[in-house]
């Protein structure tokens, strides 16, 4: 339904919602939740490693399933795409596995609607390629067609129209303890050219962003960042922390994977004079860095592609995980072993030192083969893990039970 409303006809939807109008869609397209596609994931889900007590379910079965927004009265799951749709997911009769699967406010056009973010008090946001969408009670209003809908930032005022493209172009957003609204912006090459730096560093491309809530308050709040994909708040101190995906065609082993932390706006984390770590880029090892550069805080290995992360703040898991960083490797495809697809640990010491090591790993065969692609992990109200996976086009729940 959402692909077939035309560009006019969507924008006047918004226009009614915004007046909280009916516009007249009534039809939802639903997703089939078992068969046979349900039974060849849970048979891929036998081979993924966990460690002791841990167990991995079919969680739901959610095309394209990119990042995901679990609704604060844990009512629903919204679930974002680097398509068209954005999926509600819900668990109607509280087993853990998802009853049903629909698209959410079908009678507006979406653009890439890869970020959802929740506030606490249950406004939905939504971070388009070059739109801001804010959804006050969603979790209240999404068993309609018709939502209430306002526009954050307006279409093409997120980053200059010229510079959208197909490459780096899957938002993500949080609420931080100040009340507002981040979301970061990956700049759309490999490694850009000089010229494009004054344009990019005003507008945070390459970057990640705060403003208000209403839209209000723009500022850069970070820079050097070649395309973040992933982003929380540390409970315990508020700090901001973020996944990096970093340069490609250095070979297999370089650069690595980052994961960093923010402790103040204006920082700058490197890129494009550093293509992850320390390892400088081809493009700009003659000229010289910015002094204050912040290195990472974890370095993962090369082209994992560390994409959505999540501290742990539940009582469900044992105790060596509360306030650990759970974040999904999406998998390589510059490089000629494939590494990464599986869910990392990152444990933060008393000092706030980090170390990450493999949670959840399977989804590469024997062959080389990817049997699914991790690209978020999100934690519902009773402790337990939804990890989103693309490539098979689902969510799974990750559990725990003391070993007896």
């Amino acid at each position: 339904m959402t692909g077939s409303v035309g560009l006019a006809a969507a924008q006047n939807n918004l226009e009614k919602l915004s007046g909280f109008k009916k516009t007249g869609t009534v039809d939802f397209e639903y997703v089939e939740q078992g068969g046979a596609y349900a039974a060849g994931i849970k048979k891929t889900l036998e081979r993924i490693k966990l460690p002791e007590g841990f167990r991995i379910d079919l969680y739901a079965i959610v095309p394209d399933a990119r990042h995901m927004a679990v609704g604060p009265q844990g009512i629903v799951t919204f679930v974002g795409t680097r398509k068209t749709k954005v999926w509600s997911v819900t668990d109607r009769n509280k087993d853990r596995v998802a009853d049903e699967v629909k698209d959410f406010a079908p009678s507006l056009q979406f653009a890439v609607p890869n970020g959802p973010c929740f506030s606490k008090d249950g406004n939905l946001y939504l971070a388009e390629q070059n739109r801001v969408l804010n959804f006050p009670a969603a979790e209240f209003f999404y068993e309609s067609p018709d939502v209430a809908a306002f526009e954050v930032v307006k279409q093409g005022e997120l980053i200059p129209p010229e510079e959208e493209s197909y490459n780096h172009t899957a938002r993500v957003c949080d609420i931080g303890p100040d009340g507002k609204l981040y979301i970061a912006l990956g700049q759309p090459f490999n490694v850009p050219a000089p010229e494009k730096a004054d344009l990019y560093t005003k507008w945070g491309l390459g970057g990640i962003i705060r403003l208000n809530t209403d839209g209000t308050g723009r500022e850069v709040y970070a820079t050097g960042i070649r395309n973040s994909v992933g982003m929380d708040f540390d409970p315990a101190t508020g700090d901001l922390w973020f996944t990096d995906n970093q340069v490609d065609g250095m070979g297999d082993d370089i650069p690595p994977g980052e994961i960093n932390h923010a402790t103040a706006a204006g920082q700058n984390f490197g890129f494009p004079w550093y293509g992850g770590g320390s390892v400088r880029t081809n493009e700009y090892k003659n000229d010289e860095p910015p002094a204050d550069v912040v290195f990472p805080a974890v370095e993962m290995i090369a082209h994992a592609a560390d994409l959505g992360m999540t501290f742990y703040t539940g009582d469900q898991f044992p105790a060596e995980y509360k306030g650990a960083i759970f974040s999904a490797q999406h998998g390589s495809w510059n490089r000629t072993t494939p590494v990464g697809a599986r869910v990392m640990v990152t444990k933060i010491d008393a000092e706030g030192k980090a170390s990450a090591e493999p949670f959840a790993e399977g989804w590469i065969d024997e062959n080389g083969e990817y049997l699914g692609r991790p690209v978020d992990v999100a934690q519902l109200r009773d402790g337990s893990l939804l990890v989103s996976d693309d490539l098979a086009g689902a969510i799974y729940r990750i559990s725990y039970s003391k070993p007896q």
